[in-house]
């Protein structure tokens, strides 16, 4: 072969390969799909929201609250999602960000489908459903989830004495598992004993369900204990960096002397003098049994708060499927957004008997791992004692709990 006809196959093979890789590089199309903008510009993508504007329940089952909390919440988060309209188009309205969100957190499911229904491309389904979550957190939190201040935390404690019958408790504390997709180069970080990738919610409840503190985001693989130890509340209790209201004697049992306040948690968490666990099952007693009981009754509080949330955003109900960031702000988002609801459409109360609650009995939960947790300490020990022992006092104790012993 001369060299010319080297030369020439060479240039050849080299516009080939030019060819093949803009073949690979995908050509956007249309701007916006002509399917979209037809249907946009003849529907309108407020159609079915106007018209069930009509209807209030339909709007409240769609949606999760009510049109006047959605109003609401449309003036909380317009600071941070108006945008100006420009020369070429108009820009999408707050409100029409928060349907779509509102929407995508009700159902879940694919996001191409939300797409479709609200007549906008899947890129900016997307990018709206992570700048409104963004918002709806940064623009809730300091109104409904603020940091508790001791007149809080008394508050709270009362209510406990009211509702679950447990004095001094200032919240129940419990992790909750996220499904996610594998994210990128992780490995098994984000793997759980429950054989699924998630991200870890850690959550402190009040005696109403409201959230009052959460931390979102850690590795799936820990355990509860590790997450909370890693938490902003697990410090601050670790440090007694809390404005917590100062000790005092339990109802009744003034002659005892002051008695510190503390949080409820299940067996996956340190014994700690603010922070009382159940005993081991090795060790149960009928007292300690009550005891069990009594702490697990006030523990239903945050367990049925993630019941809630789960059965109001069922985006929870399949793996999130979106970068680690943008799924911590689905579900701060969603607590935030319970908490909102909840404080303007009416919070938890029990039934008017204690047994329909307990009839469920005193959950275990089994599926917690074996973990090792840190020797309590003897002022932590003498607490739980001295607590175990008031529940089973004429001051202290309630007519049923002999029967879940």
């Amino acid at each position: 072969m001369s060299s010319t006809d080297e030369d020439l196959l060479v240039l050849l093979l080299l516009n080939n390969n030019n060819n093949n890789n803009d073949s690979q590089k995908r050509k956007r199309k249309y701007w916006v799909h002509p399917y979209l903008k037809k249907n946009a510009d003849t529907l309108g993508t407020f159609s079915v929201a106007k018209e069930l504007s009509l209807y209030p329940e339909k709007f409240q089952t769609f949606y999760r609250m009510t049109q006047k909390s959605f109003e609401i919440l449309s003036e909380l988060v317009r600071p941070m999602l108006h945008k100006k309209d420009t020369h070429f188009r108009k820009a999408i309205t707050v409100e029409e960000r928060l349907l779509i969100t509102l929407r995508y957190l009700a159902m879940g499911g694919n996001v191409k489908a939300h797409s479709m229904y609200f007549l906008r491309g899947e890129s900016t389904t997307r990018n709206i459903i992570a700048e409104t979550t963004i918002a709806i957190w940064e623009c809730l939190k300091e109104k409904y989830m603020p940091p508790p201040t001791k007149e809080k935390w008394e508050n709270v404690s009362q209510r406990y004495l009211d509702l679950w019958n447990i004095p001094n408790c200032l919240g129940a504390i419990d992790g909750k598992h996220f499904k996610i997709k594998c994210p990128p180069k992780t490995g098994s970080a984000f793997f759980n004993y429950k054989q699924y990738f998630s991200v870890v919610l850690m959550a402190c409840v009040d005696a109403d369900g409201l959230f009052l503190t959460i931390d979102v985001g850690d590795y799936g693989r820990n355990s509860d204990g590790r997450v909370f130890r890693r938490s902003s509340l697990g410090k601050a209790i670790e440090n007694d960096l809390l404005d917590a209201p100062d000790p005092k004697p339990l109802p009744g049992w003034d002659s005892k002397g002051p008695f510190p306040h503390f949080f409820v948690a299940d067996e996956a968490f340190p014994l700690k003098k603010n922070l009382m666990r159940p005993f081991p099952k090795r060790s149960l007693n009928k007292t300690r049994r009550i005891f069990n009981y009594r702490c697990s009754r006030a523990r239903r509080s945050v367990e049925c708060s993630f019941g809630m949330l789960v059965s109001k955003f069922r985006v929870f109900e399949q793996p999130l499927a979106c970068k680690i960031k943008s799924c911590e702000y689905v579900i701060k988002a969603a607590c935030v957004l319970h908490n909102f609801i909840r404080m303007r459409e009416g919070t938890f109360s029990t039934p008017s008997h204690p047994q329909s609650i307990d009839s469920m009995g005193v959950q275990n939960n089994q599926e917690l791992p074996l973990i090792q947790v840190a020797r309590p300490t003897r002022v932590a020990e003498n607490n739980r004692e001295l607590l175990c022992s008031y529940f089973i006092s004429n001051e202290g104790q309630v007519p049923w709990q002999e029967n879940f012993s």
